[in-house]
């Protein structure tokens, strides 16, 4: 090998789930919205594409003033309060690039998103992971100590386990002196938001996505909300990297999207309710199935292993989340589709799981 080698960057990339190119399958492995976003949504693409020839030749607003105004007035915040990305890991990536530089290090939970130590890793982040409790909860002190940022999935990925808002704001309160991130990709399906708390705590930055709750993973848009001086500070950052982040069409049909509530609304109810007739299935299948405030479950069964049960469910064309990794390595975590794809998937759990048994 060449000597420019030692020269080369290297790190361990982040693994997203499968996205697999064969037809008929049923997709429950990376957290989708198995229902289509709003049709103001497509109403916004359909105009694009009549009327949008300007739209494509320019460059988009640099500073995505519309979007932005428009989630500033959703959640009663000033426009200097939001800070808008191409989809939520954008969004992280850019606040984890302007906030951790400490000499401390970055604080998260060992079972949590694995994008966060890549990018520690990546942006050269010392970083020190905090030990879940045995039923996968965080225990807020255990962040009472000497820190250079603290990020929380809330609810957590891929536990689904969410905190209560008074154990955030604690959090926060302890730790005023570092940047405390609170991710809700999922915080819609049932956690509570730590937004109006952006007003009290200068350092509290809080990221959202529309890939999730808002059926939009395919365009690309999150957010931030946070204070003042956390925003122009991220500002500052993108516009050294990229100042043209999200495109004219993801900006107009993120308005679109936003603007229709009711059908938002409508939407997670839906997904709320198959997630508890879900949970109701597994259980009676023998799976042990964590609480979950997101659009997805983490289940183990009491007597076959997770891999194995992967596998035949794969064989079967329904795909769901395995990760093979310390204490989380007998758990499936499944996201919740439409009523009908979770009635097949449940059928072929209960004849696999029937399967495995006879086996042994």
């Amino acid at each position: 090998m060449g000597k420019w080698m030692k020269n080369i960057r290297q790190v361990e990339p982040y693994v997203p789930g499968e996205q697999p190119l064969e037809k008929d399958i049923i997709k429950l492995n990376t957290n989708e919205n198995p229902y289509p976003p709003s049709p103001e949504v497509l109403n916004a693409a359909a105009e694009i594409s009549r009327t949008g020839a300007d739209a494509l030749r320019k460059y988009p607003d640099p500073c995505i003033t519309k979007l932005v105004q428009t989630l500033s007035a959703y959640h009663g915040v000033w426009p200097e309060n939001v800070f808008a990305g191409v989809g939520s890991d954008d969004v992280l990536s850019v606040a984890f690039q302007t906030f951790f530089n400490s000499d401390e290090s970055l604080l998260f939970p060992d079972v949590t998103y694995s994008f966060y130590p890549v990018w520690a890793d990546l942006y050269g982040i010392s970083y020190k992971t905090v030990r879940l409790d045995d039923d996968f909860k965080i225990n807020v002190s255990d962040y009472f100590i000497p820190n250079g940022g603290i990020i929380i999935a809330n609810p957590n990925a891929p536990t689904g386990i969410s905190l209560p808002l008074k154990d955030i704001e604690e959090l926060v309160r302890n730790n005023q002196d570092s940047v405390v991130i609170i991710d809700e990709a999922y915080v819609d399906f049932g956690g509570e938001s730590a937004i109006n708390l952006t007003k009290d705590y200068e350092n509290l930055l809080v990221v959202r996505t529309f890939s999730k709750s808002r059926s939009l993973a395919g365009l690309r848009v999150g957010y931030a909300i946070g204070s003042e001086a956390l925003i122009k500070a991220m500002n500052d950052v993108k516009f050294s990297i990229n100042s043209y982040t999200l495109n004219a069409p993801a900006i107009q049909m993120g308005i679109a999207s936003v603007k229709d509530d009711a059908y938002f609304k409508e939407g997670i109810s839906k997904i709320k309710e198959t997630r508890q007739k879900t949970v109701e299935g597994l259980e009676f299948a023998g799976f042990a199935v964590l609480e979950s405030d997101a659009n997805f479950v983490f289940a183990k069964h009491g007597r076959h292993k997770a891999k194995d049960i992967f596998e035949e469910l794969k064989k079967r064309k329904i795909y769901v989340r395995y990760f093979p990794k310390n204490r989380i390595d007998n758990y499936l975590r499944i996201t919740i589709g439409t009523d009908e794809e979770m009635t097949r998937f449940l059928k072929e759990i209960r004849d696999i799981t029937e399967q495995l048994s006879m086996r042994f």
